[in-house]
């Protein structure tokens, strides 16, 4: 099914990102892996009990890192569904726990709460008729009623729309559904988690830079490495795109590009899944390695901070 995989952002420190993820928000720590590139830093993944494509926000939580700047070829906002009904919830939940956020507003005929985390990332809820009939997880401190239904998906800041346009609707599957002033609204066919790509047009802004509160890049689906292969070679005969070698990320396989407007992203496949290495019941518990990185774990434990803090 075409959508979005996961989202990965920067963020700064790994305690407070722990913690507002899991403890404010309610999403399910599904992994506890490292950045395969840079295993002295954690690689966090939040989503709901199974960590379905379409579920996953995904973290390098990089201490001391200086915050982005949101600017055209960037990530502009990212976007979860709520039941409708479970706005109101939401925005008590976020003034007693101090989290800024910014009046109810309309987008397309849906209302969208938006709000940031402690690193200023940008975030909204949209409240979605009929997602209380969708899988929600909750540790029990949020209603299940009212819990977190994985993405509705992202907005886009770029210069101009139409070479990404192209991508998303050639290669991904999406169609153009409605236009509100600088805003394009692409949609996956279905109602499924993470099937809106809204691009806001915007030539003539500053450039964004990556740093804490950025996403670093957003992750489309692939059903298997078939699936992938077909797109990346769409990419390369209908766009001129030349995708990397495919990397086993352990829990997808993933191939990266730039798209036209400068942001960056991925075709991670569905399978094999997040309980490739450890039960379901069980996801988020143990520091999880790849292979060629477990002959390192006792040294690579020894740097990485402690979240129990943040879990108590």
């Amino acid at each position: 099914m075409p959508g979005l995989h996961h989202v990965t952002a920067i963020a700064g420190d790994p305690i407070s990102n722990f913690g507002f993820y899991t403890r404010d928000l309610g999403l399910r720590f599904v992994k506890k892996t490292v950045n395969f590139d840079d295993p002295g830093t954690y690689h966090f993944y939040y989503g709901d009990e199974t960590g379905r494509p379409g579920t996953i926000l995904t973290f390098f939580p990089w201490a001391g890192v200086r915050p982005g700047r949101r600017g055209v070829g960037e990530t502009h906002q990212t976007a979860f569904r709520v039941p409708q009904r479970s706005l109101g919830y939401w925005t008590q939940r976020l003034t007693e726990k101090g989290i800024a956020y910014e009046a109810l507003e309309k987008r397309f005929g849906e209302s969208v709460l938006p709000f940031t985390d402690p690193d200023g990332m940008a975030l909204a809820l949209v409240g979605v008729p009929g997602a209380e009939n969708e899988p929600g997880y909750s540790h029990g401190d949020i209603p299940a009623e009212h819990a977190i239904r994985g993405f509705h998906g992202v907005t886009l800041l770029l210069d101009s729309a139409e070479k990404t346009a192209a991508v998303l609707t050639d290669v991904f599957g999406f169609e153009e559904t409605g236009r509100e002033g600088s805003v394009i609204r692409f949609k996956a066919p279905g109602d499924a988690q993470g099937s809106v790509v809204d691009i806001y047009e915007a030539k003539g802004f500053l450039r964004g830079t990556q740093g804490a509160g950025s996403v670093h890049h957003i992750a489309f689906r692939a059903a298997d490495d078939a699936a992938q292969s077909v797109m990346a070679q769409r990419l390369v005969d209908h766009h001129g795109l030349h995708p990397t070698e495919q990397k086993d990320r352990n829990y997808f396989r993933s191939i990266y590009f730039r798209e036209p407007g400068g942001v960056l992203f991925e075709i991670a496949t569905d399978v094999p899944g997040f309980a490739v290495d450890e039960p379901v019941a069980e996801l988020g518990r143990n520091l999880k390695l790849p292979a060629f990185l477990e002959s390192h774990r006792k040294q690579i434990e020894g740097v990485l901070p402690n979240l129990e803090e943040a879990a108590s």
